[in-house]
């Protein structure tokens, strides 16, 4: 919990470093992304238009109006919801470890499973949603992250360069006929083809 705490402080200061320092690398980012799909780039140094009112001057640049009512705008959005997030943590954290600490169902718990599962039981999860969130993703991160790897991984098998033009509903059931391949080798083929039998046609359906 206290690495969760120091992780999200540190997300925390990397935000208003970005903010600071960030917007050139984006920037310099977006401009190779449209200069390699032939996008036209706007001119940052140009005058900004209102789309409502372009005849009335604004008297500010396109990095202006960029930076300051777009990049600024919705960082600070993130930094401050951050901080609410983070300061009733701190306050909820401090509370559940008092309370957990006088109570003796919580005594001898075998790791941060059978801790969810004693605040469950104990309904402190209800009281304490921000630290059972927080006990709920040190379960699941781990599990997501390689999850995660073993989807990209699959994609870079099955799009190659002849099916690369395979729709997104295609490729998701393909990834997982990949993915789950362990799975998919119990089913027989008798049964495959016994299930597109039993399918009706689109005429029949109509």
């Amino acid at each position: 919990m206290l690495n969760a705490i120091k992780l999200v402080k540190l997300t925390s200061e990397g935000l208003k470093s970005y903010r600071l320092e960030g917007f050139d690398s984006l920037l310099e980012d977006v401009t190779s992304f449209c200069a390699k799909y032939d996008i036209e780039v706007v001119d940052m140094k140009a005058e900004y238009f209102d789309p409502k009112n372009r005849r009335r001057k604004t008297g500010i640049t396109n990095r202006d109006h960029y930076v300051v009512n777009n990049f600024n705008t919705v960082l600070d959005m993130q930094i401050q919801e951050l901080g609410n997030r983070f300061n009733e943590l701190i306050y909820e954290l401090g509370h559940y470890i008092a309370n957990v600490k006088e109570d003796k169902r919580f005594a001898n718990l075998n790791g941060v499973g059978d801790l969810a599962k004693m605040m469950v039981k104990t309904r402190l999860h209800i009281d304490y949603l921000l630290v059972y969130r927080l006990i709920k993703l040190s379960l699941v991160l781990p599990v997501a992250t390689a999850s995660v790897e073993r989807c990209f991984s699959s994609m870079k098998i099955v799009k190659t360069d002849l099916l690369n033009r395979m729709g997104d509903g295609y490729m998701n059931d393909s990834c997982i006929c990949y993915i789950e391949r362990e799975f998919l080798q119990q089913v027989s083929v008798e049964d495959v083809m016994q299930r597109f039998q039993k399918m009706k046609t689109r005429k029949e359906q109509l």
